[in-house]
């Protein structure tokens, strides 16, 4: 009677599927409107987190904030004494300094961005592993502490304004625009960085070499006439940043619209990047904790 009932169960168990019904089985459901009620109630969570990320950054410092200004002035000044006088660049008689550092700014915001939110996720791993929140915040986090950089770097802009007596246009009321584009892309662009370097580590030396050598195939220390005029589309669609500092300089030193052709195909691409940057996040979010 045992030997029946212990083949019997035997059976049973073989019979068992090897993987649970597809019908029962877990599925990431990604609802915007849900995800976006539940990050505005992290919203102080945030705050907190870019509160400790700035005092952490500056704290016990000589300079303090001013290291948020020395490195795109550094950059300025290397651009000015080398890249200029080799290049000869055309600036539409704009002072090359004010011409360089114009372009510096959103750039520094963007590589700051990359960087600190590309890591964002293992440096809080304690708060990642214990307290549940929107995985979200920590790479939204660190984006706004390099936008606080970028703002603190933008009094350099006025000190150049009133040294070289140019002072900026009218067309300067385009830039919301144009930071909106940029912001996508940054904000996009670390949301993907910061939860495939959870899986592949191996990013997180490749996001700075990346973010390195954009910083000389962006217009930065040139302007976009130096790229012909046929690959400036595809030029845009790979580099959604390229358009962004050419309207900043068009707008704020040179009194024009933003070539709207090129920063359209730039918007398309940045909320692209946005787009699928936050549905991978949400997609891979689940399974943060076991690899971190």
């Amino acid at each position: 009677m045992t030997t029946r009932t212990a083949e019997a169960d035997s059976s049973a168990v073989v019979g068992l599927p090897s993987e649970p019904p597809a019908g029962i089985r877990f599925r990431r459901r990604l609802g915007l409107r849900e995800a976006m009620v539940e990050l505005w109630r992290s919203r102080e969570l945030i705050r907190t987190l870019v509160e400790r990320d700035l005092r952490v950054r500056y704290k016990r410092t000589v300079l303090g904030f001013g290291w948020a200004i020395l490195g795109p002035v550094v950059f300025m000044l290397v651009f000015t004494l080398f890249f200029q006088r080799a290049g000869h660049f055309a600036t539409g008689h704009v002072p090359y300094p004010l011409f360089s550092y114009i372009a510096l700014v959103p750039w520094t915001f963007f590589s700051e961005a990359a960087s600190l939110a590309g890591v964002s996720l293992i440096s809080n791993l304690p708060l990642l592993n214990k307290v549940y929140c929107p995985r979200e915040v920590f790479p939204i986090a660190s984006t706004i502490t390099a936008a606080f950089d970028a703002v603190m770097s933008t009094t350099v802009l006025l000190v150049l304004f009133a040294a070289y007596q140019y002072p900026p246009r009218l067309a300067t009321l385009w830039t919301p625009l144009l930071i909106a584009v940029e912001v996508a892309f940054a904000l996009g662009f670390s949301l993907f960085a910061s939860s495939t370097l959870i899986y592949l580590r191996d990013l997180r030396y490749i996001v700075p070499m990346v973010v390195q050598v954009g910083m000389f195939a962006s217009p930065v220390a040139f302007g976009l006439s130096v790229i012909p005029a046929g690959l400036r589309p595809l030029y845009a669609a790979i580099d959604p940043l390229a358009p962004v500092l050419d309207g900043f300089r068009r707008t704020v030193l040179h009194g024009l619209t933003p070539e709207w052709g090129l920063l359209g195909i730039a918007a398309l691409a940045s909320f692209a990047w946005l787009i699928g940057g936050y549905a991978l996040f949400k997609r891979l979010e689940t399974r943060f904790a076991d690899f971190a």
